[in-house]
């Protein structure tokens, strides 16, 4: 498995764990968990963002794995 495919799996499962958080936030009654849920959803969503980069510039360095 090339370090493009690890990385695209690991943009994929962050996306998950940003949706989950998601819904977890909609569905929690607290304020003060729903603030920390939406901390947590912030910061998976730097990671996933910075992520989605690495997975276009790998993608250029490694054509031939499209």
């Amino acid at each position: 498995m090339t370090i493009g495919a690890q990385v695209k799996g690991c943009y994929s499962a962050i996306k998950s764990v940003e949706a989950s958080l998601q819904l977890l936030t909609a569905k929690t009654n607290e304020q003060e968990q729903q603030i920390k849920l939406t901390e947590a959803e912030r910061m998976i969503t730097e990671i996933k963002n910075d992520l989605r980069h690495q997975v276009i510039q790998l993608s250029k360095e490694e054509p031939q794995y499209q």
